[in-house]
């Protein structure tokens, strides 16, 4: 008979009730003292321990985020998955949604509160651009739930057949580019448009930030409300739009007057060169960085490619993260709670990926593999491993180490603008002659002189 080996593994969790207030590693990014910290700023701590303490169910609205593709119940039991040594009790699926309303939405918007924010990083080149920060702002539509509560508070989008098929929140996020942090985030719903929200984002902006935004955001009373917070703009405009000239410099920029912000615009053709064809576009950009010596014109112009990096945040959001599907929220306040909760798994996920990176000198944020990230932290959640960082503090940790095994290349660049590549019914989307491959491309960036009488 083989000799037969007992393997034992001992977990640090909290006690009794709180075990299952857990998120696997990640915990460490959003520990025990920061989340009472949240109940206790928001007046929510509970008068009595109750089988589902408040900071339980903060976590379990978190995890809800993690394993998207399941009911609040099934949740439950990948937080308890590791704990079988535990005598602990299963609550019903009632009890979940009462603690869930118990709880409101005050807590999730502190934790938000104390966790958003531009990461602290050592890869300083892959964040910032001659000692700016650079940010992007931005909105996307997310769906939710169909219900007859939520339809009184949000509507659905009219669409060329009627309405659309479920009610959509707008969500408007600062985020910074490189690391991929979010900033800010303000959302309400889609009847509100986007420079209606943004005014809301103000108050992240600072000296030292350069904001990159596109056409949507141009208007004068917008930008002078994000250059009153201090920061710089770099914001593309319409082609057609004159501004008058009010000085040249060398580079090709000139100096010009967007109601009373002192600005320079760049005019340039961006040409692209990938699979043997040749596309050439015109783009026009405003900037309060008035020194063309220390800011030129087609390095501007090269690094305004990095608002990209937020779609890149709002796919993770909503197609890894979500994978497509609607917030699970049938009321109003629900869905306020739960967006509140999916902006803080994405920052604690892009958090433990930049921790990573960080360990590895002159190695860009961008390189990490979010998916990774966050299946590792799926494991992780439902094993109850590294709840508590250990006396020798782990900087990489286990996600890290999983990240780092496998880093992407650098990324490619974008060589057109966004397509339907999966249609939602069986017919072609866009017609059937879209060439949707992938194709190495380069760029060639040409900054154009232009007179009063050849603006265009």
């Amino acid at each position: 008979m083989p000799d037969q080996i007992a393997i034992t593994e001992t977990k640090s969790i909290a006690a009794g009730r709180f075990a299952p207030g857990h998120l696997g590693e990640l915990t460490q990014l959003v520990p025990f003292d920061m989340v009472d910290d949240a109940l206790h700023r928001s007046g929510a701590v509970q008068q009595r321990i109750r089988l589902l303490p408040a900071r339980v169910v903060v976590y379990h609205l978190l995890a809800a985020c993690l394993f998207a593709e399941q009911g609040y119940l099934q949740v439950w039991h990948r937080l308890t998955a590791g704990l079988r040594t535990m005598a602990l009790t299963t609550p019903s699926a009632s009890a979940l949604r009462q603690a869930r309303q118990r709880l409101g939405v005050a807590p999730m918007r502190a934790l938000f509160d104390l966790l958003r924010g531009p990461a602290v990083t050592t890869a300083t080149t892959a964040v910032t651009w001659r000692g700016l920060l650079v940010c992007a702002i931005d909105g996307t539509m997310i769906s939710v739930a169909d219900s007859p509560a939520n339809l009184t508070a949000v509507t659905k989008q009219r669409c060329h057949h009627g309405t659309g098929g479920y009610p959509t929140i707008r969500l408007l996020a600062l985020v910074a580019c490189g690391t991929r942090h979010v900033i800010d985030a303000v959302f309400g719903p889609a009847g509100t448009g986007e420079t209606g929200y943004a005014p809301h984002l103000a108050r992240s902006l600072r000296p030292g930030m350069l904001l990159l935004a596109d056409r949507n955001f141009a208007a004068a009373a917008v930008l002078q409300g994000f250059a009153a917070a201090g920061a710089d703009l770099l914001v593309r405009c319409k082609s057609g739009r004159r501004l008058p000239i009010r000085g040249r410099h060398d580079d090709g920029s000139r100096l010009s007057q967007l109601g009373a912000l002192s600005i320079r615009v760049i005019d340039a053709e961006i040409t692209i060169i990938a699979g043997g064809v040749r596309r050439t576009g015109h783009y026009r950009l405003i900037t309060t960085l008035l020194d063309h010596h220390r800011y030129p014109a087609g390095h501007l112009i090269a690094l305004y490619h990095q608002r990209w990096e937020i779609e890149t945040a709002y796919l993770e959001m909503k197609s890894t993260i979500l994978d497509g599907r609607v917030l699970r929220s049938r009321t109003p306040t629900g869905i306020e709670q739960e967006i509140y909760a999916l902006l803080v798994t994405y920052q604690i996920l892009r958090t433990a990926m930049v921790d990573a990176t960080d360990n590895i000198p002159g190695t860009d944020p961008d390189r990490a593999s979010f998916t990774i990230a966050l299946n590792t932290a799926r494991d992780l959640t439902i094993q109850a491993a590294n709840v508590i960082a250990d006396t020798v503090i782990d900087l990489v940790g286990v996600i890290g180490r999983h990240v780092l095994a496998a880093l992407m290349p650098d990324r490619r660049i974008r060589t057109k603008a966004r397509i339907v590549k999966r249609a939602i019914s069986k017919y072609n989307a866009r017609g059937p002659n879209i060439d949707r491959t992938t194709y190495q491309a380069t760029t060639e960036i040409n900054v154009l002189i232009l007179t009063e009488a050849t603006q265009p």
